[in-house]
């Protein structure tokens, strides 16, 4: 493994995406277009400097998707339901994830079932998870490359629930924060922090050992979530190492990724 070449003693898998040169964490700096050394990026562009490659801090998405939720729980509260997941009510019966109701043509329902939740407790534990997660990760990768892999994981989590339990409703953003789990231990390793890495693993089995331990939870919806997530950072990860156009590269990857699971969604939900 290459050492960084402003600190000989640090192993590093990472390079900067105009020089080539290795970086350690300490080194690292985001920009649009990658991970850069100091050098380039004082050349380049207006950067954020992220102290250990992965920190928390600003996460204006993070804060604007929490927002998003916790209005569409009130509009559920609204139209008689989200007391209780079996009491339903309108907005859930309306735009929950149903195999059926998407097969007839409710394609929207794949997206809109992300932000719709089955309880007070259900939107507390997701939102927490979202708060601790997006103020991590997306400081470390930047606003686009966050929503990206916020909504790939969403649209994968609908695509694994349909696919498992089309007939069953499915509602939650938990997809997405499976997603988000596994896309930060995996830019985690790609940077060289292994005890984040190795702290947000253990987080993610616990996660999972709670996933098939608890009756009633969407086991489709969370694996969904956690393999697009993870995809969705293989490409970040692999776009910041080795390609010349690394945006281009992002955007075609995830762009690639969200249509697939749309089309997978749309396939699982007509063969219920």
């Amino acid at each position: 493994m290459p050492a960084c070449y402003r600190h000989p003693g640090r192993d590093t898998n990472v390079s900067c995406s105009n020089c080539g040169r290795p970086i350690c964490p300490d080194c690292m700096t985001v920009t649009p277009v990658g991970m850069r050394c100091p050098e380039c990026a004082r050349e380049r562009t207006q950067v954020r400097r992220i102290a250990g490659g992965l920190r928390t801090g600003a996460a204006p998405a993070t804060y604007a998707l929490i927002a998003v939720n916790v209005a569409a729980f009130v509009v559920e509260l609204a139209g008689g339901g989200a007391a209780s997941f079996r009491g339903g009510g309108t907005v859930i019966r309306d735009a929950g994830l149903y195999g059926p109701d998407v097969a007839d043509g409710e394609w929207w329902r794949i997206v809109t079932a992300g932000f719709l939740h089955a309880g007070f407790l259900h939107i507390a534990i997701n939102m927490f998870a979202l708060f601790i997660l997006g103020s991590l990760l997306e400081p470390g990768i930047g606003t686009p490359r966050f929503l990206g892999v916020y909504f790939v994981s969403l649209l994968a989590g609908s695509f694994g629930a349909l696919l498992l339990d089309p007939n069953e409703t499915t509602v939650g953003a938990s997809g997405a924060i499976f997603g988000l789990m596994s896309a930060a231990f995996i830019v985690a390793r790609h940077r060289g922090l292994e005890q984040l890495a190795s702290q947000i693993g253990f987080y993610v089995i616990l996660n999972l050992a709670f996933t098939f331990g608890v009756p009633g939870i969407s086991v489709g919806g969370h694996l969904g979530g956690l393999i697009g997530g993870g995809l969705a950072a293989l490409v970040i990860t692999y776009s910041e190492r080795r390609a010349s156009r690394p945006v281009l590269l992002e955007v075609l990857g995830l762009v690639a990724l969200g249509v697939a699971s749309v089309a997978g969604a749309l396939a699982a939900a007509s063969a219920s």
